[in-house]
């Protein structure tokens, strides 16, 4: 790989910053000051940019608490993304698992392993996922059948999947998903007579949110938590 490709992959800096870099003779290779692009890398090869030891960013898998009022892309004209929370060279590289509401928040996950994502969002998987909902009106003992028998959504032929319903007091409920439409969850609490006032969601498949991570914190996954998908 060429150095300038790899300054850029390992800091997610331009190509043309790169380049610059190396002209104001910022950049070492094993140890001596290299300015020209062209000079390749190998794995054996160290790299050096102002001091700090440059390493490409290989598989990355990551946990985050998702905060409101931020969008699941990478770039949104609107609102702020989720990105913007993540100290990771090149974040245009990653993507979501899935994707979380503006107004939803709770336990996202982050990667740039498309196949490991597809594992988990792949409706051929039915991969799980609970959410804590908060609601409007007092739930109704009769919503715990309608959610497992499925729901017909506004607009929508086929009924949703059976879906679980704990209730956890009179106005916050537990649901557990095996699927993903639009504002699923909110559109089937509406179908019943009812509003979501918040949402929450608390785990994909077996892996739960972490307690210690505030909204807008991530950490990188054990390789336990890999493993479960």
């Amino acid at each position: 790989m060429r150095l300038d490709r790899f300054l850029a992959e390992s800091t997610g800096m331009s190509r043309k910053e790169a380049t610059k870099a190396l002209h104001r003779g910022d950049v070492t290779l094993n140890g001596e000051v290299v300015k020209k692009g062209v000079v390749q890398v190998d794995t054996a090869s160290e790299v050096m940019f102002n001091g700090a030891t440059l390493k490409l960013q290989g598989p990355t898998y990551m946990m985050m608490h998702k905060p409101l009022d931020c969008v699941c892309s990478n770039d949104d004209p609107h609102h702020l993304t989720i990105f913007a929370y993540l100290d990771v060279p090149n974040p245009d590289k990653l993507h979501t698992v899935g994707r979380l509401d503006v107004d939803t928040t709770g336990l996202l996950l982050i990667t740039n392993d498309g196949q490991w994502s597809h594992r988990i969002t792949s409706p051929k998987r039915k991969c799980p996922k609970v959410y804590r909902a908060e609601l409007a009106d007092p739930l109704q003992p009769e919503n715990v059948n309608a959610f497992a028998q499925g729901i017909k959504l506004r607009g929508e032929v086929e009924l949703t999947q059976p879906a679980k319903l704990e209730i956890i007091s009179e106005r916050e409920a537990l649901v557990t998903l095996h699927e993903g439409r639009y504002h699923q969850v909110r559109r089937m609490f509406a179908a019943v007579g009812n509003k979501v006032v918040a949402l929450h969601r608390e785990q994909v498949g077996a892996l739960q949110l972490d307690p210690s991570l505030a909204p807008g914190e991530a950490r990188e996954l054990t390789v336990e938590e890999i493993a479960l998908f």
